[in-house]
């Protein structure tokens, strides 16, 4: 066991339903899943373990869901957080790419202007603004990623380290331990990126497939880190991973020196047939004893220290800085 406990975040995409179909309706789509949040009362509970609840503006502008929400951070804490699907958060101008607009293109004053949206809908609901944001889709590319601080956000977790989509950001060789940076440059505001937890199986393995994929062309580059990924990556998302993938993952990141573990799943994968993984109720019911008992696991193993996103940024934690201002000749989304 680690001298120093290990930080402990559970972050939800609190978001509506449909979002595994490939369509990415403006207006109407279904928000029962939140109900179903209280599902989750045992991590707190039982586990001590608070929810991160990011999340986006459909669900911050529907009184059933936030009267949900209202009684969950009531009962048991936690944190209301932001996360960002610009599809359906306002405003909506003209522009000539189809949903989901990419960060990499999207004007900076739209993608400011739909944050704003966001906060004012969460300051409307809890009196603040959030401090702790995830981008759908993963898609938080370093010019976007500048213009969180400024729209009220210390915290960020839309970095998934060793993931690889094809057009997405470039997160492949992103640290799986929380990290400082300053994105809209050395003068600018710190923001923490606190990554989902995905470490390599071989430590050192991520960097040797980068620097051999560079050799191949994008293509190349492409099936290479696809491949890595599928084959080479241990991570704790619950959906993502098996139950023991999740445990190795765990002991890996501590044993190379890993200070935190940061899970995530979205609320719609609570609600049966509302995601491709859980089509029934008995598959949501193996997910979450799944989860039970992996968070039962932690407790016994390490010194668990539960923790909101948030409150990794406060003054009970230090993170190493990786300021793009060290590491001036990255190409990397992540910093």
């Amino acid at each position: 066991m680690p001298s120093q406990p290990l930080a402990v975040v559970v972050s939800l995409d609190v978001e509506e339903e449909g979002l595994f179909s490939g369509s990415y309706p403006r207006f109407g789509a279904g928000l029962t899943n939140i109900a179903h949040l209280a599902r989750l009362e045992f991590l707190p509970r039982e586990f001590g373990l608070p929810l991160t609840y990011l999340c986006d503006y459909p669900v911050l502008c529907h009184g059933p869901s936030l009267a949900i929400l209202e009684g969950l951070l009531a009962r048991l804490g936690g944190e209301l957080g932001a996360h960002l699907h610009p599809w359906n958060t306002p405003p909506f101008p003209e522009m000539p790419w189809p949903e989901p607009v990419s960060t990499a293109v999207m004007p900076r004053d739209v993608f400011r202007a739909k944050l704003e949206s966001l906060q004012e809908a969460a300051a409307a609901f809890c009196g603040r603004r959030a401090t702790s944001f995830r981008m759908g889709r993963w898609n938080l590319f370093r010019r976007a990623m500048a213009v969180l601080p400024e729209a009220g956000f210390t915290v960020d977790s839309s970095v998934a380290p060793l993931r690889h989509v094809r057009g997405g950001p470039d997160h492949f060789l992103a640290p799986a331990d929380p990290y400082w940076l300053r994105p809209a440059g050395p003068d600018g505001p710190r923001l923490l990126e606190a990554p989902t937890t995905q470490v390599p199986l071989v430590p050192g393995s991520p960097a040797l497939c980068d620097a051999l994929s560079a050799r191949l062309g994008s293509r190349g580059r492409d099936a290479m880190r696809t491949f890595f990924m599928k084959t080479a990556t241990l991570g704790v998302n619950p959906v993502w991973m098996p139950e023991a993938t999740m445990r190795l993952a765990v002991r890996a990141h501590v044993r190379r020196g890993g200070r935190a573990v940061t899970l995530f799943w979205h609320s719609s994968e609570l609600l049966p047939g509302a995601s491709p993984h859980f089509p029934d109720k008995a598959a949501v019911d193996g997910f979450l004893a799944k989860v039970r008992r992996f968070a039962g696991w932690l407790r016994r193993t390490f010194d668990v220290r539960g923790t909101t996103l948030g409150a990794l940024a406060g003054p009970d934690f230090s993170w190493p800085d990786r300021s793009s201002a060290i590491r001036p000749r990255s190409t990397g989304d992540w910093g």
